[in-house]
């Protein structure tokens, strides 16, 4: 049985459903659109960093991610929701926003996280 096609594919995973790909080792692209300042003061491992108000210049450095999954967090989720659409209409199909961002994932998956 085949997965979900791209247009099926919901655009938010949960934070549990990420760490359960990390634990699995499947290849997939963690971006992380916060700003520099909130990368510095925690990060999931990981994770690469495109700024939100970066990411008109730098969306080249994902054309070769564009056949892999792509999942965008930043702080509660509201970034990444934006990031997912521009991505999705500029064809990245296979990327989802993490619900909740990082400060779900601090709660939820790994309290040495800090929480700001």
């Amino acid at each position: 049985m085949s997965g979900p096609t791209d247009a099926a594919l919901p655009l938010e995973i949960d934070v549990h459903a990420v760490k359960a790909m990390m634990e699995n080792k499947q290849d997939f692209l963690l971006l992380d659109v916060r700003e520099s300042f909130e990368y510095e003061t925690c990060q999931i491992e990981s994770s690469t960093l495109i700024p939100m108000s970066e990411l008109g210049q730098r969306m080249d450095e994902l054309d070769a991610s564009k056949e892999r999954l792509i999942v965008v967090h930043c702080h509660h989720g509201m970034r990444s929701l934006q990031v997912t659409h521009a991505l999705r209409s500029a064809g990245f199909d296979k990327t989802q926003s993490m619900a909740g961002g990082i400060d779900q994932w601090s709660v939820e998956i790994d309290e040495a996280v800090p929480r700001y």
